[in-house]
């Protein structure tokens, strides 16, 4: 993984510089395993952050197994998303496996926090999340149309835009061989967004979510405090 921005949770993804220009029509299809073994992995999910929500409660602490659990889950979910969702950014299948693997284009680290707030764990995944909530909502809801009309309004929704700029990137694939580098980065910045979002709710850390769209494939590090570039 790249080194951290500061914030705990690093999400890579590297474009597939010989992506095939047709074969994101299918890779939906292809990817129907991974979809029937993370829907039984999501139950196992959703149960385990009941438990960890309990014992961070009491003990302060989320289970370290527990833990490597809910991330690895999270980080299965995002390898397929990649592949076959958003950004569609590789045509190598993603591997059946919780665990980090540095050779797949796609990945996703939290650190393990040796404790967590107590009574934050009651508010953050609802209340204080909130604000994110609305504006991932906003970046990857449903497209309006509104036409003007003399009797009504007529508003027709469309695809999240998540998955219009996802389309409109692989249509031009598609044609030009080419994946435009522009969207890949605002793609990957929006899924980044989320999936810090969902790691913050889901119990795993308490530092907040940043409002950043860290846009490209990794996150970049920042200059160490007091060190200079050094003059040309």
């Amino acid at each position: 993984m790249s080194a951290p921005t500061g914030y705990p949770v690093r999400v890579r993804g590297d474009l597939d510089p010989a992506l095939s220009r047709w074969m994101w029509i299918v890779k939906w299809i292809l990817a129907i395993p991974h979809y029937i073994v993370l829907f039984f992995l999501h139950i196992g999910y959703a149960v385990v952050t009941v438990i960890a929500f309990f014992a961070i409660l009491i003990t302060g602490r989320y289970p370290r197994v527990l833990f490597d659990y809910s991330v690895g889950v999270i980080r299965w979910s995002w390898r397929v998303s990649y592949y076959a969702w958003t950004p569609a950014g590789t045509d190598k299948y993603p591997p059946f496996t919780l665990s980090a693997d540095d050779n797949y284009p796609a990945d996703l680290d939290v650190d393990y926090p040796p404790t967590l707030h107590r009574g934050l764990v009651l508010v953050k995944w609802w209340l204080l999340a909130i604000p994110h909530y609305l504006i991932i909502g906003a970046m990857t809801g449903a497209a309006w149309v509104v036409t003007d009309d003399a009797d009504a309004m007529a508003s027709a929704a469309g695809l999240p835009l998540i998955g219009v700029l996802t389309l409109v990137a692989l249509v031009g694939l598609l044609f030009v061989a080419r994946y435009s580098q522009g969207l890949f980065d605002f793609l990957m910045g929006v899924n980044r967004w989320m999936l810090r979002v969902q790691v913050y709710s889901s119990l795993l850390r308490d530092e907040y979510p940043p409002f950043r769209l860290d846009q490209g494939a990794r996150e970049q590090t920042p200059p160490a405090a007091g060190k200079t570039e050094p003059a040309a």
